[in-house]
């Protein structure tokens, strides 16, 4: 099974075309979208109501903390901005759409795989992996041999031998990346609605469950189009001007 990994959405319905119709060349089975499907971005009920349809076609998804902000009394730790755009994003909403929200699971075990949004440990405080302390912290914190996050916005993969020593490396997109079962694997995709890496261009990952080869993709997608519904809904401008230089 090839399943695409799409995280940090925030919205952007450019960017998520941009990787849907990316993956669908590469003929994945399944997706997995980790959290923080609005937030940010301009088009909150279109990537609600695409990530809706793929979940019932059999995908999964979870529950980010820009997602959480939405529903009444959840905003831990967010910024006075983050704070105007889910008021915002709170008003553009359905019911049916934030009734699928409130059902959002926190985290996903499947086989020997772990999904989570922030991270291992306690998935529902959305306490950063900011390095190899947290990352190491997370995987021991679950049996599972690899688990996918999202909430950091970088693209990032580490691991633990067999002797308990962690890993750490940046990976180069397309070039495929052999997870060693005789380790155990924590892989960030990056964000696909706002990278800020320096590249602009949209974030995710496969992974093939058969070969267990993981791939990361960087897709160029109309950012100019992205930042100008940002300015046009009258949310702050400096949320779009930073899709342009994925910052």
């Amino acid at each position: 099974m090839l399943i695409a990994i799409i995280t940090d959405l925030h919205a952007n319905r450019e960017a998520l075309e941009a990787c849907l119709a990316h993956a669908e060349k590469y003929k994945v089975n399944r997706y997995a979208f980790l959290g923080d499907l609005v937030g940010y971005g301009a088009d909150p009920r279109w990537v609600l109501d695409t990530v809706m349809e793929y979940v019932r076609q059999g995908a999964w998804a979870l529950v980010g903390n820009h997602d959480a902000g939405v529903l009444p009394g959840d905003r831990q730790g967010m910024n006075p901005i983050a704070r105007k755009v889910v008021d915002w994003t709170r008003d553009q909403l359905n019911a049916e759409q934030l009734d699928f929200i409130a059902k959002l699971p926190y985290r996903i075990e499947w086989e020997d795989i772990l999904f989570v949004h922030a991270n291992a440990w306690a998935p529902e405080k959305w306490e950063y992996i900011d390095g190899v302390m947290e990352a190491t912290r997370s995987m021991h914190a679950t049996k599972a041999s690899i688990t996918f996050c999202g909430h950091v916005h970088m693209p990032s993969l580490f691991h633990i031998s067999l002797t308990g020593k962690t890993g750490e490396f940046t990976p180069a997109p397309e070039e495929g990346i052999p997870l060693s079962r005789q380790r155990r694997w924590l892989v960030i995709p990056g964000s696909a609605g706002q990278p800020r890496d320096g590249n602009p261009a949209a974030c995710y990952a496969t992974f093939d469950t058969e070969s267990q080869v993981l791939t990361y993709y960087r897709v160029p997608y109309d950012t100019e189009k992205a930042c100008q519904k940002i300015i046009a809904a009258g949310l702050p401008a400096a949320l779009g001007h930073r899709l342009l230089h994925g910052n």
